[in-house]
């Protein structure tokens, strides 16, 4: 028997918002502390931050020095080792003044860096006027909820399960279930919306469907969650997958 989804939860960065790109996040962060660097520097400093994956919600790390390992892999379990984890990998990169290291990391965290794709708004909109519960699940260190208020999207999310709130991180199923608990829904009506096969795919341990996007910039994706309307209209009982990663 064909049922329609009674929740989703979704995935922010990459899913539902897109950070800024690498050289825009610098130049900000060095107009703000009043530093120049020309052109060519800027954009060799932005390509090394960029490849050391310093950019939260920003490309992966090329390689995560030894030292930064265990932290990596537990950053977003508290907001301490998260910034601890960011600000090494761009420690990595020579700055003009060591203090923009944290200046680049407390920037990430405004809602000024981050933009919603185009078709988000409509999204969570139409779930809302069709009386869907909807969760945001993220692995993050940081508060998101001035994000969403910032881009007038917060009045239709019901609930913010952040891993750093919880200690727990994605794709742990205890994260989902908080999720889940609460819409007070139960997972096999719930759908899990997220760019990260690993991470978001883990809701489906719970029994939760589950639907991939790609984790583009915002003006090469502007569609992707549209369908997300119409699997939470008639899901099949079996897990959702799509094989855009």
């Amino acid at each position: 028997m064909i049922t329609p989804m009674s929740a989703v939860l979704f995935d922010f960065s990459g899913t539902l918002f897109r950070i800024e790109s690498t050289e825009s996040w610098l130049r900000a962060v060095l107009d703000e502390a009043g530093l120049a660097l020309g052109e060519r520097e800027l954009a060799e400093a932005a390509r090394a931050l960029e490849e050391a994956g310093a950019l939260p919600g920003g490309a992966s790390p090329g390689r995560i020095p030894d030292e930064l390992a265990e932290l990596w892999e537990n950053r977003d379990r508290s907001a301490e080792q998260h910034r601890a984890a960011y600000t090494g990998l761009s420690r990595q990169v020579s700055l003009p003044d060591p203090a923009l290291h944290d200046a680049l990391y407390d920037r990430h965290r405004t809602p000024a860096a981050w933009s919603p794709y185009p078709d988000t708004s409509e999204v969570l909109r139409t779930l809302r006027e069709r009386g869907i519960a909807v969760a945001v699940v993220s692995n993050i260190g940081w508060d998101l909820r001035p994000v969403f208020r910032e881009h007038g999207l917060d009045t239709y999310v019901d609930a913010y399960v952040l891993s750093y709130e919880h200690g727990i991180q994605k794709p742990d199923p205890r994260l989902f279930a908080v999720a889940c608990e609460a819409l007070g829904a139960d997972p096999g009506d719930v759908l899990m919306v997220g760019d990260n096969r690993h991470d978001d795919g883990g809701a489906a341990a719970l029994g939760c469907a589950v639907h991939f996007v790609d984790h583009l910039p915002v003006e090469k994706r502007p569609d992707a969650l549209r369908p997300v309307l119409d699997l939470v209209a008639a899901a099949p009982e079996q897990p959702v997958r799509n094989g855009q990663g």
